[in-house]
Order: structure tokens, then sequence, then C-alpha cells
């Protein structure tokens, strides 16, 4: 196990709020020895014990039930280093001492190539481990290059490409789910399953992230990574096991079964918008344009829904709809599997049998499933809802990323090759988009979304929408 961390980005909002709460966490549970340290690396012209006191506040703020002791050790570890990660004279200096580190850029992914380049001329200690946060790359062409660099630096099984989606309860209980339970494995597939939405719709607004957000908007913020990766778990084949190599295997297998794009799909399969001023509860938000640093020509988006298809022996006729959205009038953050109608139903007008829906609730998380019942009365069709609570993990998910990364295990991370197949779902939609062949609509913030959006993956309101207010009948389902 590696015992020593250095953070380039070390005083960012990254650190602040998910890596020294998850170092914090891991002290806690006993997986952090009293050797372990923390070296942080940034422009601040600071020195150690300044950078501890920043650790100690942000850790008061950030660091939740954690018990003190664990914070101040993680705080009493670390010593600071002011320095420019793309310089390797700089780099050389933050990464000096014994035995190898694992070194976690907590920066803008735009310098990745110069920051990777820095490291090969500062030279890594044998058997150290570099980490980069998504999105890996701005483009194919982009992650590829990244890709190189990187195999001259460490073996890819040294390479820690992050996703902190893939640590969530719930989204190792979409495997859960599936893979060890009898009721759903057989039925896992396009003869049952209509459609799967993967939604991140979020009623935060930009929330001072300009200098990062507005150069990526929600397409690469969040689709191109995040949501694609839930893809995988949701459509993947069964692996042979849950190690590195059988899982990311089997990912890249659904990427590279995405049915590609052409411009034609695009127009017709992908939406983008960005919000206009609006209130979201007791706030309220100007329009996106008008935020702090925010570049209107660049167009931005800060709602994306792209419809795919995986032409697999499983999931052929299946539609995959991939959705996140900013300032909405609700946080719906979730997978939604509806499964096909029944062919028949022996009850005459009435009531509405809805399809069936397995919600697997990203945040907070949980599990439900939607149901068609008996009511009050004979034949009467009603809707019912099973939920279960998921027992939350001992470690938050940036906790069991960085357990992952000290000891050694890439099960959780992106693989080189996986990475490049996501860009080349996204690509044609970057395309288009750049050129203009979808419009950029506009949305209230505090709306549900553009005009006449449709609700996928809610079968009570999508029922509603088709059939008013009249009866179901059995053709209709």
């Amino acid at each position: 196990m590696i015992n020593r961390l250095a953070v380039f980005g070390a005083t960012g909002d990254l650190t602040a709020r998910y890596l020294l709460p998850a170092l914090a966490a891991l002290r806690a549970e006993g997986h952090l020895g009293d050797g372990t340290q923390v070296i942080g690396a940034s422009r601040q012209d600071w020195d150690t014990e300044q950078y501890r006191e920043w650790i100690a506040t942000q850790l008061d703020r950030h660091g939740g039930a954690c018990p003190s002791d664990a914070k101040e050790s993680i705080a009493a570890s670390a010593r600071y280093l002011r320095a420019d990660a793309t310089d390797p004279a700089d780099v050389a200096a933050a990464i000096a001492g014994d035995g190898p580190v694992a070194v976690y850029l907590a920066l803008p992914p735009v310098i990745f190539p110069r920051v990777v380049t820095a490291l090969h001329e500062a030279g890594l200690p044998a058997g150290s481990r570099i980490v980069l946060e998504k999105p890996f790359g701005e483009d194919l062409a982009g992650a590829q290059e990244l890709n190189r660099l990187l195999a001259g630096l460490v073996p890819e099984r040294s390479v820690f490409r992050v996703d902190h989606f893939l640590a969530m309860t719930t989204v190792q209980n979409v495997l859960g789910s599936r893979l060890a339970n009898r009721v759903l494995e057989p039925i896992w597939n396009s003869t049952h399953i209509a459609e799967v939405d993967i939604v991140w719709d979020e009623t935060l607004a930009l929330e001072g992230r300009a200098g990062y957000y507005d150069h990526v908007g929600a397409l690469k913020d969040m689709l191109q990574n995040h949501l694609l990766q839930l893809l995988c778990l949701v459509a993947m084949e069964p692996p042979i096991t849950l190690g590195e190599r059988d899982l990311r295997d089997r990912k890249v297998d659904v990427l590279r079964s995405v049915r590609f794009l052409t411009e034609h799909d695009v127009v017709h399969r992908t939406r983008r918008a960005r919000y206009l001023p609006g209130r979201i509860g007791d706030r309220d938000v100007p329009a996106y344009v008008d935020e702090e640093g925010v570049d209107p020509r660049r167009r931005t988006e800060t709602f994306a829904e792209v419809e795919l298809e995986v032409d697999s022996w499983r999931w052929a006729g299946t539609t995959f709809r991939l959705r996140s959205g900013k300032a909405l009038k609700a946080d719906r953050k979730e997978v939604a599997v509806r499964f096909r109608s029944v062919p028949h139903l022996p009850f005459g007008h009435s009531g509405v049998a809805l399809p069936n829906v397995l919600r697997f609730a990203l945040e907070p998380e949980g599990l439900s499933l939607d149901l068609t019942g008996i009511g009050a009365h004979a034949h009467e069709l009603v809707p019912l809802s099973l939920t279960a609570r998921t027992e939350p993990q001992g470690l938050p998910a940036y906790g069991r990323l960085l357990l992952d990364v000290l000891t050694g295990d890439p099960a959780l991370s992106i693989r080189g090759d996986e990475a490049e197949e996501a860009w080349r779902v996204v690509e044609p939609v970057l395309s288009a988009w750049e050129r203009d062949l979808v419009p950029l609509e506009e949305y209230p913030a505090g709306s549900e979304g553009p005009p006449s959006r449709r609700r996928y993956g809610d079968g009570r309101r999508r029922q509603k929408d088709v059939l008013g207010d009249r009866p179901a009948t059995p053709d209709d389902t």
C-alpha cells in the first residue's frame, strides 16, 4: 500500500469537499496508518502551517460526523509546497521522498497533458500511481493523446481515471440487484425492458463554477462520463468476476455496442438548452448567460439529453435515454428501468395497468419498484410501490476510490480504451451541436426544463400524457 499522496490543486474545491473528508474517513476506519503523508501542492503562497489550518477548517465544514481525532491526524500529516503543476522542477520537489507516491491531479482537465509531461521530466519513483478526474480529455483525439503520454509514464494498471459515481452505494446495487437475484436477470433484456432513463436533474444552478463548467457544459460534464458509466453497468453482460479485467472488459463491450449516431440521429434524438432567469424555492436565479464568469458566445448548454441504442442480442429494441439538467424545478437523480406492459388485461376498463418501473435512486440513495395491484373494489387496478433503503457504506464514494488508489485496485477506475470509446459515443453530438444543427433551447430556472420536454421514465405521467383523462384499454398499454 502506498503511504504518500501528492495532491496537485491542493487548495481547490475538489480537495476541500471530497478528498480531505475521504482521507479523514479512511483514517477513522483504520485504513491509513500513522506513516501516511499528504503532500499538498498549489499556487497559493502558503506555508505548511497555514495549509494545516486550512485543512482543519475545511474538515470542520465538510467532514460531517468523522471523529475529530481522524480530522486532526490528516491535518497533522500534511505538508505544503507552493508549486506550479506544469513546472518539472516544482513537480519534482513535490513528489520527492522515499518509495512510490500516488499523484492526484485535482486540476482543470485542460492542463492534464502539460502536467503529465512535467511528471515525465521530473521522474516518478517506481511503483507510483497517477489519478485523473473527469472529463478525460476534451474529445477523442485529446483522450488518445493523453493516453499516449500516460503510457510512457506508468503502466496502465497504475493509471486511475476516477469516476466517483462508480463507488456510490446505489450504483453498486445496480450490479447487485440484477446479478444476484434470479427474479431479475432472466428478464434483464429487450424482450421485457422497453426503455432505461439515466437521469441527473438538479435544482443547483452554476454555483460559482463558471471557470470549469462554461468550458464543458452538461454533455461533457455529466453524460460523457458519469451517465455513460451507469449505462455500462445497466447494459453489460454478467462478468465472470468483479475483478478489474472482467468488469472493465464488459463495460468496454457496451460502449463499443452503442450504435453510432448519424447526423440525422443527432438532430432527432438529442436536445440541448440553457436556463433563463427564474425562481427555485425561495431563491432567485439569474439567467445562465448572466452568471459571473460566463461567456455567452460559447453557447454552453446546461441541459442535455441523448437517446442511444445498444446493438447487441440482449438490448436490440430498448431505448436508453441519458439526461442531465441544471436549475430545474426538482432534483431527480436515478436510473429508471421501464418494463414493457403485459400483453393482455382481463379487467375491462377498470383502471390502468401502468408499466413496471424499477428505480435506482442515486441521491438520496434508495430502490423502488412501481407495480399495479387490485384496489378496494373488485377488478379495480391501482398503482402500488415497493421501496427499500440501501445501507450506506462505511466509506464515502471518494473514500472508496482513494483506498483503491492506495492499495492498487483499478477495478472501479476507467481503462484507457474505455475512456476513448466514451468519446466515440458523444463526438457526433458535439460535432452537430457545434454546427448548430440542434437548436439551443431555453427554459426558466425552476421549471421542468425546455418546453414540451417529454417526461421519460415516469410511467404514470407518460400514460396520462398519452391518454388524457379517458380510461385505458389493453391496446394503450
